[in-house]
This record gives structure tokens, sequence and C-alpha cells, in this order.
């Protein structure tokens, strides 16, 4: 005859059981909300194409996205985020927009204060970036770039700029946000350029469906965050307009093709967690295609 549960270990049991999933449910929101927002890694792809110059065989593109300053990422994480940059000897750098979460609440000394941060980062091929949504809002168009500017990055808003490697030449493209801004594909690229190799910067990563009629080789974006909560069996939770299709990691797409890369980013918006989707550093290693 079994043993009869008496009441005593009945609401012992229940206890413990309840206890254990306010430990499980506040263990969870710790580990979201103050764990892996701050959990960096280095995201790491090759990208081979064959019309890649072979004096930029293996050049390292470390590109940033999507900081979202003063929402959880604050200037000690961004000196955290700039020593990681250094370890990786890149040749270019490029940050994809989104520098501030919202400019209307930055102070001038706030913005003063991050200009001696980025300027540590330097490469050989340059630094450069583009506006995002968020960098737009909230009037922060003028007073971003003044910081960035005086970082010492290039703004690429709908321009190209040729980058040089022992005699060879490939272009860098950055077109305006495309939600907030004014982005413009036509022109970036010549029609005797076209059998050269193009990068285009863009921050967001839907876009791509346009930029694929262009000669672009390689897309780089943000915006998405990845999700920044993904439920297994699930998906992603957050992903903003033209954020949903080509979330993270990196899609080939077109007939040329274009290869794309999305960035899970560095920070956070709209909820302060990041679950199964880390903050991340991209390097983009390029490799040109061995032919027959």
């Amino acid at each position: 005859m079994g043993n009869k549960m008496t009441r005593r270990s009945f609401l012992k049991k229940s206890t413990i059981g309840t206890l254990s999933a306010i430990g499980a449910a506040y263990g969870g929101y710790y580990y979201a909300h103050d764990i892996e927002p701050h959990w960096l890694t280095v995201k790491a792809d090759t990208i081979e194409s064959n019309r890649l110059p072979s004096a930029f065989h293996n050049v390292k593109i470390v590109q940033l996205s999507d900081t979202h300053l003063g929402f959880q990422v604050t200037l000690d994480d961004m000196d955290n985020i700039v020593r990681e940059v250094k370890r990786q000897n890149p040749d270019l750098i490029v940050f994809t927009g989104d520098l501030f979460d919202n400019p209307s609440d930055v102070s001038d000394s706030r913005y003063e204060k991050l200009i001696p941060i980025l300027s540590q980062l330097k490469a050989p091929l340059g630094q450069y970036w583009i506006y995002g949504n968020h960098d737009h809002g909230g009037y922060g168009t003028n007073p971003i770039r003044d910081v960035m500017n005086a970082s010492g990055f290039t703004l690429l808003q709908n321009d190209t700029v040729t980058l040089e490697r022992e005699g060879e030449t490939i272009t860098l493209s950055g077109v305006d946000d495309v939600l907030l801004g004014d982005p413009k594909l036509d022109g970036l690229i010549s029609t005797n350029q076209e059998n050269g190799y193009h990068i285009l910067l863009c921050h967001e990563p839907d876009f791509a469906d346009n930029v694929v009629d262009y000669p672009f080789d390689l897309q780089l974006s943000g915006h998405s965050h990845g999700g920044q909560v993904q439920i297994p069996f699930y998906g992603y939770i957050i992903t903003p307009l033209l954020g949903q299709k080509y979330v993270e990691g990196k899609t080939t797409i077109g007939q040329r093709p274009l290869q794309l890369i999305t960035s899970r980013g560095l920070g956070t918006t709209r909820l302060p967690f990041r679950f199964l989707c880390r903050p991340e550093i991209n390097t983009i290693t390029l490799k040109t295609a061995q032919t027959e």
C-alpha cells in the first residue's frame, strides 16, 4: 500500500516548488538583464569573391553596430568594446549606425566623453560610419555627426570612397538611413566600375532586396539586434521594421551574388534584455576566390 501524502508534506513540496519557480524566474531575469547584454562575443565570417583583388586577400574588416548608448550600454562598456576591437588588429573599421538610443536625452558633456574613447580606433584603410534610424531621431543628426567626425570616423551618407592597397582598389559606399533618412543607391558605382569589388554599408538589412539590383558584392548591416531575445522553437521576439527578413548572420542573395552580414549589434532598445542573443563585434575576412 502506497504512502499517503500528509498535509504537512504536501505543503512542504508545494512551497519548494513555488520557491524554485520564483528562483528560476528571477535567475532568468537577472541573466537576461544583467549578464547577457554585457557578455560580448566576436563573430567571425569569411567572405570570398573572384572579384576581390589579390592585394585585399585576408583583409580584416571589423564592424560595430547599434551601441544604443544610454539605454543599457555605458561609456565603460564602450571602453571594453574598443579594447576588443584593438585586439582584432583590423585593416578597416566600420560602424553601421545607432550610436545613442535617444539623442534628445544626451548632454553635451556625454558626447564629449565619448570622443577620446572612439578616437582610439584606428585602421590602415580607415574608419567609416553611417547613420541609423536612432541617430536621425531625437535631433541627433548633427551632434552625432560631430562626435563621429571628431573621433576620426568618416561619414558615408550616399557616398563612395575608393580604398587602395598595394596599387589595387575596391570601393566602400554608405547610404543614409532607410527609415528616417534619404538613401540613394543610384550613382554610387559608375558603369566602368561594375566589374570591381564593392562593399555597401546600410543600417537596415532588409534593404538588401533593393541593393541586389546594383553591383554590390557585400552589404554590412545592423538594426535587427538579432531579435535581441530568442526563444527556442519559437524564434525572434523583437524584430524592427526592415530587420525582419535578414535578422542575423550571413546570407547570400541574387545572381552577382550579394553577400549580406547582419550584425546582432552591441546594445539593446525597447526592452533592456538579451536572451540567447549575445551582443557581438563582427569580423569579416575578405578572401580572393580560387579559380581553376
